[in-house]
């Protein structure tokens, strides 16, 4: 039987490899507290203050910035810092207000 064709061709096993690969680095990232994966914005991405977001800041997002969500009460912060553990970088907190809805579900 030559002519039987194999049902995962090298193809498809090398771009089913590189699927596979990707998906554990966003794991591997969110896990780790990347900031890109814990829903902010690209608009928040300054990290140097100036008022642009560059696309190395948005890199820097993805593999140099992570942070650390902490919830009292209604009070939410984001507190991002270098992954290096350099120091913190800034804090973001609001206050997050439910409706009675919401609340009698908790």
């Amino acid at each position: 039987m030559s002519g039987v064709r194999s049902r995962f061709p090298l193809r498809r096993k090398i771009l089913l490899g590189i699927v596979v690969v990707l998906l554990a680095l966003v794991a591997w990232l969110h896990y780790t507290g990347s900031a890109a994966t814990h829903g902010i914005t690209t608009q928040d991405m300054d990290w140097n203050g100036d008022g642009t977001v560059t696309q190395g800041e948005i890199a820097q997002a993805v593999f140099s910035v992570v942070v650390e969500q902490k919830q009292d009460g209604r009070r939410q912060c984001n507190t991002f810092a270098w992954r290096s553990g350099a120091g913190t970088i800034r804090m973001d907190c609001k206050t997050v207000f439910q409706t009675e809805a919401t609340q009698a579900k908790e």
